[in-house]
């Protein structure tokens, strides 16, 4: 019997990441509420679909550890000063912010696109609600930052011997997964910042100034939502 190489286990990784992911994306909500018997998105729903989002998380490292036998992280983490981390982050965070407040601005001239009615049903669950807030963010900056940049772009970068190709594949399926918000916008913007994310990833190889940046990304979006009601945000 054959054994797959590497590349194929990483292939098998990779595949498993954007389809447990989707998965989530697309059904958990149906699940959650045909379990509690509720309809439409609750704050304990939406909790629970970020619980949802972890699992996909433990579930990719167990592959890593236990199929692939290889560090979850392929790259290796550079440590950097303070200074670099409260500097780079602001940077990350206004080329994200001016970058996506333009492409959402451009797209509003060419077609002008109406705002998510899923991301203005969730107005009501995120108010004034610190803790769920807190915790969505923390999970998108986490969870999809591991899983798209540490886990993914380098294994599409080991497979096909190309830097640039995991760059635009990260991106892309970070941009797809934002796809139910149901806009343009909510796939274009986080493409972008994913192509951003991506370089810096490969240039500096420290997850953990991403998941920073992409954590006050969404905080500040969330936070804005919350106190002042605006329905047109350039990144969540």
């Amino acid at each position: 019997m054959r054994i797959m190489g590497v590349n194929g286990k990483y292939s098998i990784g990779i595949v498993l990441t954007f389809v447990l992911l989707a998965a989530v994306m697309l059904y958990i909500f149906p699940v959650i509420n045909r379990i509690k018997g509720i309809q439409g998105i609750t704050s304990s729903s939406f909790f629970f679909s970020r619980l949802a989002i972890w699992f996909v998380l433990l579930t990719v490292f167990l592959y890593s550890f236990f199929i692939e036998k290889n560090p979850f992280l392929l790259k290796e983490e550079r440590k950097y000063s303070l200074s670099f981390y409260v500097k780079a982050v602001i940077c990350l965070y206004l080329i994200c912010a001016v970058g996506g407040a333009f492409l959402n601005a451009l797209i509003q001239l060419l077609i002008q696109e109406k705002t998510s009615g899923k991301l203005l049903q969730l107005t009501s669950v995120f108010k004034n609600n610190y803790f769920l807030i807190i915790f969505t963010c923390f999970t998108a900056g986490a969870v999809e930052e591991f899983l798209m940049r540490g886990y993914i772009q380098p294994r599409i970068e080991n497979i096909y011997n190309s830097p640039l190709l995991g760059i635009l594949v990260s991106a892309i399926l970070f941009g797809i997964l934002h796809s139910p918000y149901g806009t343009i916008g909510q796939v274009v913007v986080p493409f972008f910042i994913g192509v951003v994310f991506a370089m810096f990833y490969r240039l500096y190889s420290n997850i953990k100034i991403i998941i920073i940046c992409h954590f006050m990304i969404d905080f500040v979006s969330l936070m804005i939502m919350n106190f002042l009601d605006i329905k047109h945000l350039s990144a969540f």
